[in-house]
């Protein structure tokens, strides 16, 4: 039996969060495939570097391309690793995570790569979202949310230095 090739691969994204309405929430996406047996997949947003980005640039060009909305990054969140077969290859993938909120922007001008994209309850995340690394990241990310206290959620994360934006 022939040994598979093995490549590695990298991706950067975000959960972009609001307080909005007291309660925290999130955005996701449903991603359909050709060949997907579950009907789609809900996700987060991320994507592969374009040469020369940095991780942190390809997050927030990612997030705006598949969710609609222009996002700063406030803090790092844990990444995911996971490993496929594509083609006949082995792919062991790193995807880097960022804690964002959305700074302009319109959901209804996301890209073709998501179906669908809306606003959700972190609580409703844990029961939407397909992938259950996807689940655990964004618990960790409820647990670092703010108490609001009129300040909004850049207060909490004053001085971080992961603080970027990119122009539109």
């Amino acid at each position: 039996m022939a040994r598979l090739r093995s490549s590695t691969a990298t991706s950067a994204g975000g959960i972009v969060f609001s307080l909005d309405g007291g309660s925290p929430s999130l955005v996701v996406g449903l991603r359909r495939r050709e060949g997907d047996r579950r009907g789609g997949t809900w996700t987060l947003p991320k994507g592969t570097p374009d040469p020369g980005e940095t991780l942190e640039e390809t997050a927030i060009r990612e997030v705006r391309e598949e969710t609609g909305l222009s996002v700063r990054i406030l803090a790092p969140l844990p990444s995911i690793s996971y490993r496929f077969i594509q083609d006949g290859q082995r792919i062991d993938k790193t995807v880097h995570y960022w804690l964002m909120e959305p700074s302009g922007g319109d959901l209804a001008r996301h890209d073709h790569e998501f179906e669908q994209v809306r606003w959700i309850s972190f609580d409703e995340a844990l029961g939407l979202l397909t992938f259950e690394t996807e689940r655990s990241l964004v618990a960790t990310a409820r647990a670092l949310l703010p108490v609001t206290d009129g300040a909004g959620p850049q207060a909490a994360f004053a001085g971080t230095p992961f603080r970027v934006e990119l122009s539109s």
